[in-house]
C-alpha cells in the first residue's frame, strides 16, 4: 500500500527539494501534468491510470543514437495509449520509433502497455530476471487462477470469510480462469550494472529489489538523474509485500538495503514514475527507513498488545494512512506488507508465527532472552 512518508526534513537539516514544481502543481489539482523536456534530452510522458489514487504513471524517454527507449509505459487502455502517443510525438517521435522498452518492475500501471507498445514498434522488452519470474502466469501457475491463490492467503491469514467474498468475490463468481490479461515477456535480461543498449549515451540499471523481486532504477551519470520507478517516490511510500511463496524471500531487508545504495546519488535528480521529480535522495531514503523502523516497532507492540494474534487481526490495528474500515480493496496489500514485517522481525528473532500448516497463521512475541 502506498502510504504518507513522514516530514520532510531530516535531523541534520537536509531536506527532499521538489524539482519538479509543474509536476506537483498539477499533483495538487487533480489533473494529469505537462509533458516536459528533462536533462539529459529525457523526455516525461504523464500516462494516466483509470479510476486509481495515483492518477498517472511517469513514462520517460531516452533518444540515442540507435532510437528511443521507453522506460514503463504505463497503463493499457485507450486514454493511456494516447497519452503515450500525444507525449512521444512532443518529443518529435512516434510508437514505430522506440527500439527498446525497459521496466523497472511489472505492475500493471508499469508494463500494461508494453507489449501494445512492441507490437506498433518491434522493440525488445528488458527487465531484471527476478522481474521476469514474478510475471503473474509464472507466479500462479499452480493455482485455478489468481484470485484462488489471494482467497486462500486471506484464509491463511484469519480474514473472515465476509472479508474473502469482499475482495475477491467466490469461485462460483469467477466468469472465467483468470481475470487479468498475461504480461509479455522480456526479450532482454538487465543484471544489476548492466548497461541498456543505446549507442552514444550511458543509461545502466540497478537492482533495487524490496517494493517487488526484480525492481529496476536506471542512473543516467551524464543528466545525472536516477530514474526510481517505485523504489523512491517523494510523498509516499511503496508497499514492501511478500512475492508469491518462494522460500527466503527477505523483502523489507532487501528494500531498506537499496534505499540505502540509492543514498549515494544524492548529487543526481531523482526521476520517479509518480508524483513529481525531486532532489534530496539521501534524505528522502532516510524518511523511509525511519518509517519502517517505525512500523517494525508498531507492529511488536500490537501483537504484544493483543497476545496471540492471526495475521489479519495485526494488520488491522497497525495505523495506515486511512482507518482500517476506510482502506478497501488496500486491504490486500496492507496484508502483504504486514507479512513482509513479520517476516524481518521473525528472522530477528523477536516474533513467533504459528505453523504455516495450520489456519489461520498465529503470531507472538518471542520471549526476553
Amino acid at each position: 500500500m502506498h502510504v504518507p512518508g513522514s516530514a520532510a526534513e531530516r535531523g541534520d537539516g537536509s531536506t527532499v527539494t521538489v524539482t519538479g514544481s509543474r509536476q506537483k502543481a498539477a499533483w495538487a489539482e487533480h489533473v494529469l501534468p505537462p509533458v516536459e523536456h528533462l536533462a539529459g534530452d529525457i523526455w516525461s510522458l504523464p500516462v494516466p491510470i483509470p479510476d486509481n489514487p495515483l492518477r498517472y504513471t511517469l513514462c520517460y524517454v531516452v533518444p540515442s543514437d540507435s532510437g528511443l527507449v521507453v522506460v514503463d509505459p504505463g497503463w493499457d487502455s485507450t486514454k493511456g495509449w494516447d497519452a503515450l502517443c500525444d507525449g512521444l510525438a512532443s518529443a518529435g517521435a512516434t510508437p514505430a520509433d522506440v527500439t527498446g522498452i525497459v521496466i523497472t518492475h511489472i505492475h500493471p500501471d508499469h508494463h500494461g502497455m508494453s507489449a501494445r507498445l512492441k507490437a506498433a514498434s518491434d522493440a525488445w522488452v528488458a527487465m531484471h530476471p527476478a522481474e521476469r519470474d514474478s510475471l503473474p502466469h509464472r507466479q500462479f501457475q499452480h493455482e485455478k487462477s489468481r484470485a484462488e491463490a489471494a482467497r486462500n492467503r486471506l484464509r491463511e491469514a484469519g480474514a473472515p470469510e465476509s472479508d474473502v467474498r469482499e475482495l475477491f468475490g467466490t469461485p462460483d463468481e469467477e466468469h472465467r480462469p483468470d481475470s487479468a490479461p498475461d504480461l509479455v515477456e522480456p526479450d532482454l535480461l538487465l543484471e544489476d550494472g548492466s548497461p541498456v543498449a543505446l549507442d552514444g549515451r550511458d543509461l545502466v540499471a540497478l537492482w533495487t529489489p524490496g517494493h517487488t523481486p526484480g525492481h529496476l532504477c536506471l542512473v543516467e551519470p551524464t543528466a545525472r538523474v536516477v530514474l526510481t520507478g517505485d523504489h523512491i517516490l517523494p510523498r509516499i511510500t511503496p508497499n514492501i509485500g511478500l512475492h508469491g511463496r518462494r522460500p527466503g524471500q527477505t523483502p523489507l531487508a532487501d528494500f531498506m538495503d537499496s534505499l540505502k545504495r540509492l543514498a549515494s546519488w544524492d548529487d543526481h535528480e531523482a526521476l520517479p514514475a509518480h508524483e513529481y521529480r525531486f532532489r534530496g535522495l539521501a534524505a528522502r531514503t532516510e524518511q523511509l527507513l525511519d518509517h519502517h523502523t517505525a512500523r517494525l516497532s508498531e507492529l511488536l507492540e500490537v501483537v504484544g498488545e493483543l497476545g496471540q494474534p492471526t495475521l489479519w487481526e495485526a494488520t488491522a490495528h497497525i495505523s495506515w494512512s486511512r482507518p482500517w474500515d476506510q482502506v478497501g480493496a488496500m486491504r490486500f496489500a496492507a496484508l502483504a506488507e504486514t507479512e513482509a514485517h513479520v517476516q524481518h522481525l521473525t528472522d530477528l528473532g523477536l516474533l513467533i508465527r504459528s505453523d504455516e500448516n495450520g489456519r489461520p497463521v498465529r503470531l507472538r512475541r518471542a520471549p526476553v532472552a
